[in-house]
């Protein structure tokens, strides 16, 4: 079956399935408004069925593939948790120390996709980890509707934190050269820039369409940041014009790119709104990215 793109859905569902995934509609709220849009017999719960994740479809690197190591490993919390648990991904084969890449979420928690993600970045030659912000809370549930009300749940102060706290973990890994940087999607690409402000030795951040901080905060920046942005992503890119401003007044290192005509989450390959193109280059601008500053 021929997978279906976001050039198959009508732009207004697309910006339904925002706000859905996002928090601020419901499933019933979803439906009810998609139900117009439904055409040619495609229900409005065939229109979200459409558009949710197909974990197994997209995953590129398996996790039992030859070329890596995999394994969950868990780290103290500043917050009073048992623990943070993770995911550690790296080359089989390490010669010298290696770079590290903290790989953040999207709003629903550990899932198949992060963790594909994580292996990709362990391909390039680094270590990975990707932890779950909700395993205070039970960890990933392996169901995106639990796991976006999960989310709900949060302390994002304390989350922030264990963020934090995991940075610090990874500066210090055996095998890690002492540099690390932070890609993030979406509510990652938000805790990215969030760490820039944070962690003064960050090496390099690269938030995927991800919030902003307050524009006073980007004085506290001194990691260099990778920007990727979706054209088609309003309710993101609205806050963009005075972090640029903020960024420059601040003299903040610093690229950012705007991928015409994409949506939101088009570097997540397990949904429609995936844009091929945009997804390879952005992805190869981030390679290039972490390997010019954290191997230096």
């Amino acid at each position: 079956m021929t997978r279906k793109t976001a050039n198959d859905f009508n732009p207004e569902v697309l910006k339904l399935f925002d706000h859905y995934v996002h928090g601020d509609l419901s499933r019933r709220g979803f439906l009810a408004s998609a139900a117009k849009y439904a055409v040619l017999g495609l229900t409005a719960e065939g229109l979200l069925e459409a558009l949710n994740p197909k974990f197994a479809e997209a995953q590129q690197v398996a996790a039992d593939d030859a070329r890596i190591e995999a394994s969950y490993e868990h780290f103290p919390s500043p917050n009073g948790y048992q623990a943070i648990r993770g995911y550690l991904v790296k080359p089989a084969k390490i010669k010298g120390k290696l770079p590290v890449v903290l790989v953040v979420h999207e709003n629903r928690g550990l899932n198949p996709h992060i963790e594909d993600i994580a292996r990709r970045v362990a391909l390039d030659n680094f270590i990975a980890f990707a932890p779950d912000a909700l395993f205070s809370l039970g960890g990933y549930p392996g169901d995106e509707d639990k796991a976006r009300d999960l989310f709900k749940a949060l302390d994002q102060n304390k989350t922030r934190a264990d963020f934090i706290a995991a940075v610090d973990v990874l500066k210090k890994l055996p095998e890690g050269n002492g540099k690390v940087g932070v890609v993030g999607f979406c509510y990652g690409g938000g805790i990215a820039n969030f760490l820039a402000t944070r962690v003064p030795d960050l090496a390099a951040a690269v938030p995927f369409y991800g919030g902003q901080p307050a524009a006073e905060e980007a004085a506290n920046i001194k990691a260099p940041l990778l920007l990727h942005f979706a054209g088609a992503d309003e309710r993101i890119n609205a806050g963009w014009p005075a972090y640029e401003a903020a960024l420059k007044a601040a003299s903040v290192n610093y690229e950012a790119h705007i991928y015409p005509g994409v949506q939101h989450g088009f570097n997540n390959d397990t949904t429609p709104r995936f844009d091929v193109a945009a997804a390879k280059l952005a992805w190869e601008r981030t390679i290039r990215f972490f390997n010019d500053h954290l191997r230096a």
